[in-house]
């Protein structure tokens, strides 16, 4: 694979043993494969999930304690075992890492996104691997992402990377339960909508994710432009040999390519300002795939919150279904007195509109 940008997910359960304390050896062997991608001149960040499994293992919390408090204390004393462990394993190959911890509040505005992507950019120029994790001693209820599956496509999309490398306790996705050895690994995805059926929601033994979460961000990751794989990283040496073209684990095959703004809308479901409804003749126009549409008021049939221009806002058809994200160019009270007009400018143009079918 011919790629000079990557994000590499690791999930708790790669890197915990079955008692759930750190298993040291998956950590080297990840290290030692990062590094050998530097010395080939591609570009990395590491997203590392084990942060409150490494404090589970170290203490034991009083079991009237609630579980936000008992996530909170486990995170604050295991994140330092965690970006401890992986600075070691760097220093054998000179090389030095960045911490970074997030929130989904981290993502909140355009301003602060293209902060936060400069902050990785000098990172990255510098020569350091950059280690991001969610900050779970302050991500509680709607300041956490769903899992780090969620923080991993936020990242690429943020950093434009050719590939997103997701390690998992799995080979893949499968035609089954991957535990039953008549199940069939899906090697290429294309469409994920013939897929989509074969995932279970089962959660994953020390992590919040498992395979739904993972699949869900590989299908947004592909939409965007971003080649996504989800490969066992307990097999040793799995990216290296995805990296020298062998066929391991299941491809999402990405689409046509997607401007850094739309990208940015993509991730921002959770932050609209308003919804507005739109009629059955914009949705036959922006199921068309042959034409470039902007949202005009004419049909436009509804519109719910308030909202500025430049906020996000999302986009529904009359049955409340979402369709997509896109930025609004004037503000509610203009847009609310244009409904229904003809001849009026979009109320969200092409070139700021996300559809999750696009």
């Amino acid at each position: 694979m011919k790629y000079k940008k990557i994000v590499i997910k690791v999930g708790t359960n790669v890197v915990s043993n079955d008692d759930g304390l750190l298993d040291l050896n998956i950590i080297s062997n990840i290290v030692d494969q990062i590094s050998f991608l530097k010395s080939k001149n591609t570009q990395v960040i590491l997203v590392s999930s084990g942060a409150v499994g490494a404090g589970r293992s170290m203490v034991k919390l009083d079991k009237d304690i609630n579980i936000v408090l008992k996530r909170q204390i486990f995170a604050s004393i295991g994140q330092p075992k965690l970006i401890n462990s992986y600075s070691d394993f760097f220093q054998n190959y000179n090389q030095i890492c960045g911490q970074i911890l997030a929130t989904k509040e981290d993502f909140r505005d355009r301003v602060h996104y293209l902060n936060m992507r400069n902050c990785f950019n000098a990172l990255i120029e510098s020569n350091i691997i950059p280690i991001v994790n969610e900050n779970d001693v302050v991500s509680v209820t709607e300041l956490m992402f769903t899992d780090n599956d969620e923080l991993a496509g936020l990242i690429s999309s943020m950093l434009n990377v050719d590939a997103l490398i997701i390690l998992s306790n799995v080979n893949g996705v499968y035609k089954g339960n991957p535990k039953d050895p008549e199940s069939e690994l899906i090697k290429e995805i294309e469409d994920q909508n013939n897929y989509k059926s074969f995932i279970t929601s089962e959660k994953s033994q020390f992590g919040r994710g498992g395979m739904l979460t993972k699949f869900g961000i590989a299908e947004k990751m592909a939409l965007l432009g971003i080649h996504t794989h989800i490969i066992n990283g307990k097999e040793k040496d799995s990216i290296k040999k995805l990296m020298n073209g062998e066929s391991i684990g299941t491809r999402f095959i990405a689409k046509k390519d997607v401007s850094n703004v739309k990208k940015w809308i993509a991730h921002s479901e959770g932050y609209e300002k308003g919804v507005i409804y739109v009629n059955q003749g914009v949705l036959n126009a922006l199921n068309s795939k042959n034409r470039v549409i902007s949202i005009l008021p004419v049909g436009v049939t509804s519109i719910k919150g308030e909202f500025e221009k430049g906020d996000i806002i999302k986009i529904c058809d009359e049955n409340k279904e979402y369709i997509g994200l896109g930025i609004a160019q004037y503000n509610s009270t203009k847009a609310n007195l244009l409904i229904g007009k003809k001849g009026q400018k979009p109320i969200i143009h092409y070139n700021y509109l996300f559809l999750r079918n696009s």
